[in-house]
């Protein structure tokens, strides 16, 4: 007999990057009394990764949950960037409904369509909260209308037309239903939730039914389980079986060693879950996403969606420079592909493959942001390596013909910028498919462009909008192959000889370009030190010194002048090398590096090519 469990509502928070999904958690875990009075509490408390602490954005979905008048909520906050899009499909399978939250300047975004489609797909009802209504130039009525406008277009039920409109300024912690009645607290979003979001309904009689929809990894107790119980109920010590719906063969016998529920930001030791729960089972070394655990009567897999396909491929290989081996703790092949397969433990959307050469992997994910964040957290490890240019993966269509990842790019640019973004995108073989003013001096442009035409270009959008402009892309499925794109115009800088860089060999070498290296910095032959200002590589001595002379001093030396050098972040290096570079990570340091680090063999290369 199916039962409804009132004492419990699961929704997930989901939105585009930025619109203040993580700051309205915070706001509801404060108000629902998670924290004693006195408590000092970090911003954003639920990106407890440093990465995500840096860089103000979510990349792990997390869960929380809080009381309100003895209903337990549980929160899932979710990643809002499309490279971690794997991770909202996901979560979405342990919620019955979710909060849209939408900025009240920005409107819908790109991820606001993909994550509210994800939604919509699985039926669930959805609360709309338009937040940040504080903000100087928030247009509320209007963003009314767009989310409106999105639900038809992404063909809504009346039941889900019909959803209720909550606005909030996460930042001032207050939510109102009515925009000419504020009121100083979050009570309007949290009786919203309780009234709007349905009861988890399942059979407390039938076999236990858990589908793991995330994994959570700590070092002590290994991979955390977490999902939510569909049917029956889970016990601490019971035996179950391991199904798997992709994979019909899977039947192993494990035993729950360890079983959690949600509370605040904490776990805590439960002896049982009823059905509804949203639980973290630890003790299970090879429990993975999309697992169903089933009592061993009847065991039955719950469907579960194929993760999206990575679109974007990097080689990440044994580092072999001069300077090998000198500032990393892990640096042969061995720890490297420990490493990365142990990733696969966590990351759904990754894929690792081994090359024919046991030095080389070939690492595939969702975009760049990502492999940069993967090749971040490996250099804080203490992992020392090299990576290739980010390449696209292409496919084969019907009649043979070849495909590539496509994306929809929203620009929303200041309308002096905008003739020049629009020039650098159609170069890259984007198409412009709309263009409308946002009010405030700002235009919102919106292409269709190949994944590859948009690898090495944030960093080039945001200097020809001087900072301002603002861009996202989301994945649009597969397209026909537009023609080669030229990335880059101009030729590296590359140092002749090993040694040190030294102020007068630099001085000369500024003439030709930008520099990436000071003096003092260790340099080897075939290691890129700066950008050419012409289209063609030229090497370069940067370690050359001046010879004395009985009539000069060397003190006389002492005026030169250095530009100061173009220090590149992960970021920045990932998208300035070329196809024939690598990229040397270690713990202190980035080197842009040619493939073929001996001059002759290089040029012999090239003219094969």
């Amino acid at each position: 007999m199916k039962q409804t469990r009132n004492d419990i509502r699961n929704v997930a928070i989901i939105a585009h990057v930025d619109h203040g999904k993580t700051t309205l958690v915070d706001e509801l875990l404060k108000q629902s009394g998670v924290f004693r009075e006195n408590q000092e509490v970090a911003e954003r408390i639920m990106d407890s990764n440093d990465i995500e602490r840096e860089r103000g954005i979510t990349i792990l979905a997390k869960n929380t949950a809080v009381m309100y008048k003895g209903t337990k909520i549980n929160i899932i906050d979710t990643p809002g960037h499309a490279d971690f899009g794997g991770e909202v499909e996901r979560v979405l399978k342990m919620v019955n409904g979710v909060i849209l939250v939408v900025d009240a300047f920005e409107g819908v975004m790109p991820q606001t369509r993909f994550v509210l489609k994800k939604a919509l797909e699985l039926n669930h009802p959805v609360i709309v909260c338009i937040n940040k209504i504080d903000r100087p130039q928030a247009r509320p009525q209007e963003i009314i209308d767009e989310v409106l406008e999105l639900f038809i277009d992404l063909d809504a039920n009346e039941k889900q037309l019909d959803c209720p409109f909550v606005f909030a300024s996460a930042k001032e912690g207050t939510a109102t239903l009515d925009l000419d009645d504020g009121n100083g607290n979050m009570i309007p979003l949290f009786e919203t939730i309780i009234n709007y979001i349905p009861a988890p309904v399942g059979d407390p009689d039938a076999g236990t039914q858990v589908l793991i929809s995330t994994i959570d990894y700590n070092e002590y107790v290994g991979r955390i389980g977490v999902g939510k119980v569909d049917n029956g109920s889970i016990c601490m010590g019971k035996e179950v079986v391991i199904v798997n719906h992709h994979d019909p063969d899977k039947r192993v016998k494990v035993k729950v060693s360890n079983l959690y529920e949600f509370d605040g930001l904490n776990k805590v030791e439960v002896k049982e879950a009823k059905f509804g729960s949203i639980v973290a089972i630890s003790g299970i070394s090879d429990i993975r996403i999309g697992d169903t655990l089933c009592s061993p009567e009847q065991p039955k897999p719950i469907p579960f969606q194929k993760i999206s396909e990575p679109t974007i491929a990097m080689q990440f290989l044994v580092n072999d420079s001069p300077l090998a081996g000198q500032e990393g703790k892990y640096v042969t092949s061995r720890h490297l592909r420990d490493r990365l397969f142990r990733e696969l433990n966590t990351d759904v959307s990754l894929r690792v493959e081994e090359t024919d050469t046991t030095e080389s992997f070939k690492v595939s994910g969702r975009g760049e942001l990502h492999l940069s964040v993967l090749i971040e957290n490996m250099r804080r490890e203490g992992y020392e390596f090299a990576v290739s240019k980010a390449e696209v993966l292409y496919r084969k269509g019907e009649s043979g013909e070849k495909l590539e990842p496509m994306e929809l790019v929203y620009a929303d640019v200041p309308e002096e910028f905008s003739g020049t973004v629009i020039e650098k995108l159609s170069i890259r073989k984007g198409e412009l498919m709309n263009m409308r003013p946002l009010g405030g001096g700002y235009t919102r442009l919106e292409f269709s462009i190949p994944a590859r035409g948009l690898i090495g270009y944030r960093g080039e959008f945001l200097t020809d909008t001087k900072g301002n402009g603002v861009m996202n892309s989301v994945f649009n499925g597969y397209g026909p192959y537009k023609g080669d794109i030229q990335y880059r115009k101009q030729g590296s800088l590359i140092a002749f000889e090993a040694g040190e860089a030294i102020t007068y060999g630099l001085y000369n070498a500024q003439e030709r370009g930008s520099l990436f290296i000071g003096p003092g910095e260790k340099v080897y032959a075939g290691m890129v030190v700066g950008q050419n200002g012409k289209s063609e590589d030229i090497e370069l001595n940067v370690c050359k010194t001046k010879h004395l002379t009985n009539t000069r001093s060397s003190s006389a030396d002492e005026a030169l002048r250095l530009t100061p050098p173009r220090i590149l972040s992960l970021e920045q290096a990932l998208e300035f090398i070329d196809t024939d570079e690598l990229l040397e990570v270690t713990p202190k340091s980035l080197r842009i590096r040619k493939k073929i680090l001996d001059p002759t063999l290089r040029k012999r290369a090239a003219m094969k090519k």
